[in-house]
């Protein structure tokens, strides 16, 4: 019980001291103390997802397909909404649809379909409702290989096989800043991006970006969801 405890004020801290930084990036940028916070779990146990839902973290945030399943499953009963956030393989496509309410990183069109397959056959797991996307646009310089994300300019049409989905709903864009480069400058070519997808589709308002180190320049480029993991969890555990 005494590491349990233990665990738990330390998340506690931690999260105290994130969402201080959110609040102070919101103020900075004059904006409203309203971004929503998904805390990244990937590699954490279950018992540590169980500590955020009791701490009043709401959305949590997975990217290997297998552990995401297993510990979605696990966390059933905690009511918390799954951010996949991670490289999605077509042909897992449809299976990551089954447990996740928001996946982050559709960035391309081949995902849409088995993803509109996956959230219609397992609608009713989420009371009927659609599961969200995100479209993951590449911030990285020309010619960069090894990352996710669309190019800009194929940033509308794989949103608008989103949106005409019908188990899918488009919120908006998801990115990472790329190393190398100072991120408030790769977080205001997102904002442009994410600018000209809300002309065609104005509801498409969501923008994910900024993580534990960069998550202040996000706030300041217009993010409404920050993607933060071992700022509040620590350093991640080795890789199993």
């Amino acid at each position: 019980m005494a590491e349990h405890d233990t665990r738990r004020d330390e998340i506690a801290a931690n999260l105290t001291t994130v969402r201080a930084r959110i609040a102070a990036a919101c103020a900075e940028a004059g904006r409203p103390d309203d971004v929503a916070l998904v805390v990244v779990t990937k590699f954490f146990p279950e018992s540590d997802v169980r500590l955020l839902a009791d701490l009043g973290v709401r959305a949590v945030g997975e990217n290997r397909h297998q552990e995401a399943s297993a510990k979605a499953a696990a966390c059933s009963d905690l009511g918390l909404s799954w951010h996949f956030i991670g490289s999605i393989q077509s042909n897992k496509a449809a299976a990551v649809a089954a447990y996740s309410d928001v996946v982050e990183s559709v960035d391309r069109v081949k995902l849409v379909a088995p993803l509109g397959r996956g959230a219609e056959e397992h609608g009713a797991h989420r009371g009927g409702r659609r599961v969200e996307c995100l479209v993951q646009v590449s911030l990285d310089p020309p010619g960069a290989t090894g990352r996710g994300g669309a190019q800009a300019d194929d940033v509308a049409r794989i949103a608008d096989q989103i949106a005409a989905s019908p188990g899918l709903r488009l919120g908006g864009v998801m990115a990472v800043a790329p190393p190398g480069e100072p991120p408030l400058s790769a977080f205001e070519r997102l904002a442009a991006v994410a600018a000209r997808l809300r002309r065609d589709h104005p509801a498409a308002t969501v923008v994910s970006a900024g993580m534990s180190g960069d998550l202040e320049a996000a706030i300041r480029c217009g993010a409404t969801h920050v993607r933060v993991g071992s700022a509040v969890l620590g350093p991640r555990p080795p890789i199993k």
